[in-house]
C-alpha cells in the first residue's frame, strides 16, 4: 500500500501517529491502537487521556460482541482541525456569489479548472506508467493537497485510492457539487473509469475510489478464457475488487445533488 503522512503542527512521534491512526480508522479502542503499534493498551491510555484533556480526543462506551463495554476513541472537532483543510471563509462567500449567478455548474467549473491544471501537468508523465504506479502518483498528489491519501493494488489491472482527510470538508458540506470535480480529476489522471465506493460526506471514514482497466489479450491465458466462457457466457470481463463500503457514487457524476 502506498501512503503519505501528514505533518501535525505541535505533534511528533507516537502522538502524531496516534492522531493520524484515529483520523483514518476512528473510533478505535486502546487495545486496537496497541495492536496497530505493537504496544500495550496501557501505553496508549496516558497519551489518550492527555489528548482528551487538550480537547483533541473523546471517547464513548461501546458494546462489541461478548463481554463488557469498551471505550472507543475518536477525534473531536478541534482534533479534526489539526488536519489540512485548504479553504477559508472568503472562499465560501465567493462560491455563494458564483452559485447565485451561475448555479451549481459555475461552482463545479471553478474546481474543475483547479484540478484540471494539476491533471494536465501530470498526465504526460503518468501516461507510460502501469496503473498501480499511476495510482500511487495520484495518491501523492492528493496528499500534497491535504487529502491524506493512499493507494492499494487489488490486481495488476485494478486499484483502490482512499482519501482519509477532506481538505475541503466545510466547503464540501456547503457545496457538495465540488466533490464531482475531485472524482473527475482522479478519473482523468488515471486514464480509466473510476467508481467512488464510499464518501466522507455520507458518513464514511474515507472517500474510496475503485479503478480498473481492460485486461490486455496477452494477459489472458487459454485456461482463463475457457473458464470464463464456461462460467459466464457472454458476460463482460471484470477485474475483481473488494466489496464497496457505504453508498455507491460513480465518478461519472457531473452534478452532485
Amino acid at each position: 500500500m502506498g501512503s503519505s503522512s501528514v505533518p501535525l503542527a505541535g505533534f511528533k512521534g507516537l502522538r502524531s501517529d496516534l492522531l493520524v491512526a484515529l483520523r483514518k480508522e476512528q473510533p478505535l479502542t486502546a487495545k486496537e491502537l496497541g495492536t496497530r503499534f505493537g504496544l500495550t493498551a496501557n501505553a496508549f491510555r496516558r497519551h489518550l487521556k492527555e489528548l482528551g484533556d487538550a480537547g483533541l480526543v473523546r471517547f464513548r462506551r461501546e458494546v462489541r460482541g461478548v463481554g463488557g463495554p469498551v471505550y472507543a476513541y475518536s477525534l473531536t472537532e478541534r482534533g479534526e482541525q489539526l488536519f489540512p483543510r485548504s479553504y477559508a471563509r472568503p472562499l465560501a462567500d465567493a462560491l455563494e456569489v458564483v452559485r447565485a449567478e451561475q448555479g451549481s455548474a459555475g461552482v463545479v467549473r471553478i474546481f474543475r479548472r483547479r484540478w484540471g491544471a494539476l491533471a494536465d501537468a501530470a498526465k504526460p508523465v503518468l501516461a507510460t506508467m502501469p496503473l498501480a504506479e499511476r495510482a500511487r502518483a495520484v495518491a501523492a498528489m492528493l496528499t500534497d493537497n491535504g487529502y491524506m491519501a493512499e493507494s492499494e493494488s487489488a490486481s495488476p489491472h485494478a486499484v483502490l485510492i482512499r482519501a482519509h482527510n477532506c481538505a475541503l470538508r466545510d466547503i464540501a458540506q456547503q457545496f457538495p457539487e465540488v466533490c464531482s470535480a475531485e472524482a473527475a480529476f482522479i478519473e482523468d489522471v488515471l486514464g480509466t473509469a473510476v467508481e467512488r465506493r464510499s464518501h466522507m460526506m455520507h458518513g464514511c471514514k474515507s472517500c474510496e475510489y475503485a479503478a480498473h482497466e481492460a485486461v490486455p489479450p496477452s494477459d489472458i491465458t487459454p485456461t482463463s478464457r475457457t473458464s470464463r466462457r464456461g462460467s459466464s457466457r457472454g458476460a463482460s470481463r471484470r477485474t475483481a475488487l473488494p466489496p464497496p463500503h457505504g453508498s455507491r457514487l460513480t465518478a461519472h457524476e457531473r452534478n452532485d445533488q
